[in-house]
Formats: C-alpha cells, sequence, structure tokens
C-alpha cells in the first residue's frame, strides 16, 4: 500500500493506492493512527480513486478510524469510490455512518 497524504487548513487527505484488505490493513491501520496522532485536523478524507478492492478487514480498518477520530471530537470522509467500493459500503451500511464527499 503507498499513500499520500495532504493537510490544508483543517482537512488532511490521504490518497490510498493499492487494496484495502487482510495483506495491507495492519499498514493502513498503522499509518492512519500515527497520523491521527500526530498532527491537527478535524476532517480526515480517505480518497479511494486508487483503491480497487476492499474486503472485511478493510471495512474493520475503516470503522476503527472512525471511531478513534469520533472520540476526538473530529470526522471521517471518503471520496471517489469505485462501483466496487460503493457496493462494499451501501451493503456494510459505512454509508450511514462515513460521509461520502
Amino acid at each position: 500500500m503507498e499513500f499520500q497524504t495532504n493537510i490544508l487548513k483543517e482537512t488532511m487527505t490521504v490518497s490510498l493506492i493499492g487494496d484495502l484488505d487482510e495483506k495491507n490493513a495492519r499498514e493502513v491501520r498503522e499509518y492512519l493512527d500515527e497520523n491521527i496522532r500526530q498532527y491537527d485536523f478535524y476532517t480526515l478524507l480517505l480518497d479511494m480513486k486508487k483503491v480497487d478492492f476492499m474486503d472485511s478487514t478493510g471495512i474493520g480498518v475503516l470503522l476503527g478510524r472512525y471511531k478513534k477520530l469520533q472520540s476526538k471530537g473530529r470526522e471521517l470522509c471518503v471520496r471517489n469510490l469505485n462501483a466496487q467500493l460503493d457496493k462494499v459500503f451501501r451493503v456494510s451500511g459505512l454509508y450511514q455512518i462515513i460521509k461520502a464527499v
């Protein structure tokens, strides 16, 4: 998994490049957690344009970061979901808690 990170005002945008699955979950979780600890921002925006696949482990990573951010009064948003990711979000109910922008 590769990451491109940009902070503009109160938004940290992290572009994920690769699959968000069991193989990469730990790396993604650790990267996002380190950024949550280290930087002061309100919104974490995950750009999923270059993520082709996400499984249930990826859902767990997103839910964990959502809960961590929510406990700090922050929010998690996503953008650029392809058809497969959109289906995962719809079926799992992620759209009910994670805003797509």
